[in-house]
């Protein structure tokens, strides 16, 4: 019979307990528990990569912006760093690293580096082609 809440369990409480929702207590069999805040050391937040990102940091030092100057970045040009590191500066002051899959016709994505190597994690990110100032992948 149904709480007053509408669910098997208690007053108001999803099935399982309080507050039992997947990966918290009561949570369903097998689920993993809660994940950690972004930001702490490990490769990605619950310490697992996501899928496709580079299992190691991206290189520990920060490339000289190359000398040439840009007026914008062509598919053509970037496509060549597909799975690669890649160091990105962008028109806004910004610059990371990243790890390259896929370029299109106006855009770019893959995974950035987010921390400085070798504590940080990577997640999944993508950006316009016309932001980026500068790159250099190795």
């Amino acid at each position: 019979m149904p709480g007053p809440g509408g669910f098997p369990g208690g007053p108001g409480s999803f099935p399982g307990g309080p507050g039992s929702f997947p990966g918290g207590p009561g949570g369903f069999p097998g689920s993993p528990g809660p994940a950690p805040f972004p930001g702490g050391p490990g490769p990605a937040p619950g310490g697992v990569s996501p899928p496709g990102a580079p299992e190691t940091p991206p290189p520990s030092f920060i490339p000289a912006m190359p000398t040439t100057a840009l007026f914008a970045v062509d598919p053509g040009s970037i496509r060549r760093c597909i799975n690669r590191y890649v160091y990105i500066w962008q028109d806004n002051g910004d610059s990371y690293w990243m790890f390259l899959t896929f370029v299109g016709r106006n855009s770019i994505s893959g995974f950035r580096w987010y921390g400085t190597a070798p504590f940080g994690f990577w997640l999944f990110f993508g950006l316009d082609l016309r932001r980026i100032r500068q790159f250099t992948c190795f």
